[in-house]
């Protein structure tokens, strides 16, 4: 599976800002649930203010539980666990 430009992108932002130092994690609360999420957040400054562009947000507790990988052997898969 390819990954779309816009995420290329985003995650190039990323880099940038966290080998710049400009990487903040931010306390925010979840727009639907109101629940706290931790904000992954690029820094920017103009005359003086400061700009937090929000990224994504870390997974709430184990995150091997939280995604699927892509399979090795099917580029166009995910490994997916079987309950029985």
């Amino acid at each position: 599976m390819a990954i779309p430009d816009h995420a290329r992108t985003n995650f190039d932002t990323l880099l940038r800002a966290a080998s710049d130092g400009n990487l903040a994690l931010m306390e925010c609360l979840d727009a639907a649930t109101c629940e706290p999420r931790y904000v992954l957040c690029a820094v920017g400054r103009t005359n003086g203010e400061y700009v937090f562009t929000p990224f994504g947000h870390l997974a709430d507790g184990n995150p091997y539980d939280a995604y699927l990988p892509p399979s090795p052997d099917d580029s166009t898969s995910f490994i997916v666990s079987v309950t029985t």
